[in-house]
């Protein structure tokens, strides 16, 4: 879990101290935007449970938020979305859902956990990924079916291991992987440590590895695009907060931080 702003609780404290202090003599509310946060969102704590995918992104968004909302501090959960969606549903504190699929945000809309209709906010498609100098020449996703090669994916109930079947059946082949991992960062991570040979990921993915692994194209990618929602969730401690980080998320700001990133635009 990435926390910023530790040592801004102190002032975060006082700030909430005169505001409860303002409210007790009648003070109206303020007005909208990202930098103009309403009295209750100002100084504000903000847990956002986030696809390991949108690592870099949020985190970026994270920084860019707090600038322009002082006093407010972003708490990012990064991990399989499958793994996030099980723990809201059993209870976890969060604020935000963002999922690197629809499947999974079902999960937390069925069971009564999100307000209002999720968002698609971006979409990603996969890539394989392999070392810099693509040492086992790897160039489709049949090369992966060779005896011999370490393949690795994530698990099928992971959204990128849910696309990584729909491309195997469009392309007509079965890859034995050596291992199925939890969430995307994990399979690139194998990969750019030697541990595997190839392994299927997001195209983001390998953007962000500043060089670390090289993306072969998978042609077949197109018919398993994955679309990312975002929701406020029922038990958000500030709801005013959360849409304040859902709208910068799907507004002008946060769709170029994306798209510089790799992320389609829904």
């Amino acid at each position: 879990m990435r926390i910023r702003g530790r040592g801004r609780a102190a002032g975060v404290a006082l700030a909430a101290t005169a505001l409860v202090a303002l409210a007790g003599c009648g003070g109206g509310s303020g007005g909208s935007g990202a930098a103009q946060p309403s009295g209750q969102a100002q100084g504000g704590t903000l847990t956002v449970f986030a696809a390991a995918s949108l690592t870099g992104t949020f985190g970026e968004l994270e920084k860019r938020f707090e600038a322009a909302n002082p006093g407010t501090d972003v708490t990012l959960n990064f991990a399989g979305s499958s793994t996030l969606a099980q723990q809201i549903d059993q209870g976890a504190p969060a604020d935000v859902f963002a999922s690197a699929d629809q499947n999974n945000m079902k999960k937390v809309t069925d069971a009564g956990n999100a307000q209002g209709e999720p968002q698609i906010f971006a979409t990603n498609t996969l890539q394989i990924a392999v070392g810099p100098d693509n040492p086992k020449q790897i160039a489709s996703l049949q090369d992966l079916t060779k005896p011999g090669l370490r393949t690795v994916v994530c698990a099928p109930q992971v959204p990128c291991g849910a696309a990584t079947q729909k491309v195997e059946q469009a392309a007509g082949v079965d890859i034995t992987p050596v291992s199925e991992e939890q969430d995307v960062k994990a399979v690139l991570q194998k990969v750019t440590t030697g541990n595997a040979d190839a392994g299927l990921v997001y195209r983001t993915d390998v953007a962000a590895s500043n060089g670390q692994a090289r993306g072969v194209d998978v042609p077949q990618a197109s018919q398993a695009v994955n679309q990312y929602p975002i929701a406020v969730l029922k038990n958000a401690r500030d709801a005013d907060l959360a849409r304040r980080w859902v709208e910068f998320v799907t507004g002008d700001e946060g769709r170029q931080v994306l798209t510089a990133a790799g992320f389609g635009t829904p």
